[in-house]
């Protein structure tokens, strides 16, 4: 398409981005993006700070409209005067609904489950925290502030090997559920450095990252919730989890369960030892 370097970049409401590729039109939301081909397009208009998208219809059909709203007045005009000046000439009908390829951006399992890991481990932290805080004040003088002490200290440590163990068995185990009760499909290279694709039984088209240079990785995804998809891995690889991650996991909870023997301890005035 000429002149493409010209043309602005629209960035609006919700983090919404539409900008010009090479053969079209690329509209990302939060969570997706469309890819639309220039042949597809009737028109693009702007509208004080917004640019309408006008998908070609066939004859006798209301024709689809992608819109981004809250953009840069004068950037509108120049991305629709540029864009409408670029667009090829109609040679026959078109339904431009079909030739939009919508992807469905999607995190995979494991980084979900890693993020929200980590917010429970700040909460444990915070937990122990307040813990030792409850002993100090409610504590015998002579063991609520060294049973404090000891809490913190037993606590943190406690936290490394809950946190491995919580990393090794639970995706392990989502893993093998998803072997057996989900889907798995070729997960194919996109666009993008380290991105792969599939497509769920709807026909949703499902971008996700994943850092391979492979062509493809085969992948699993739940058949009721197709966003939840997980990277399968040989099961040889998985011998540091599958022997190790309990063990992590028993000594974490082990932790936990002496971290509140040394508080229970300290309330009562009882000694340390």
């Amino acid at each position: 398409m000429p002149n493409t370097f010209s043309i602005p970049v629209l960035r609006g409401r919700d983090a919404t981005v539409l900008r010009s590729e090479q053969d079209g039109l690329l509209l990302e939301r939060p969570g997706e993006k469309l890819i639309i081909p220039a042949r597809a397009i009737a028109r693009v208009h702007a509208e004080a700070r917004s640019v309408m998208v006008e998908l070609r219809a066939l004859a006798g059909t209301v024709p689809s409209v992608h819109r981004i709203e809250d953009v840069s007045a004068a950037a509108a005009v120049t991305f629709a005067d540029a864009m409408n000046a670029s667009l090829p000439q109609p040679v026959e009908d078109v339904d431009g609904d079909a030739l939009v390829d919508l992807r469905a951006i999607t995190k995979t399992w494991l980084e979900t489950y890693r993020r929200r890991l980590g917010r429970v481990m700040l909460g444990y932290l915070g937990g122990v925290l307040a813990l030792a805080l409850t002993t100090a004040v409610v504590g015998d003088e002579r063991t609520g502030v060294a049973g404090a002490v000891f809490i913190v200290m037993f606590g943190v440590l406690a936290a490394l090997p809950l946190w491995l163990g919580a990393v090794c068995v639970v995706p392990w185990f989502h893993e093998t559920r998803l072997r057996r009760h989900g889907v798995t499909v070729d997960a194919v290279q996109a666009d993008d450095p380290e991105t792969y694709q599939y497509t769920d039984g709807t026909g949703t088209t499902r971008v996700f990252s994943h850092p391979s240079t492979a062509p493809s990785v085969q992948a699993s995804y739940d058949p009721r919730d197709p966003s939840d998809v997980v990277v399968l891995q040989d099961p040889s690889s998985r011998f540091f989890e599958i022997t190790l991650g309990p063990c992590f996991f028993l000594l974490g909870l082990g932790g936990i369960a002496f971290v509140i023997y040394l508080a229970v301890k300290a309330i009562q005035g009882r000694t340390l030892s």
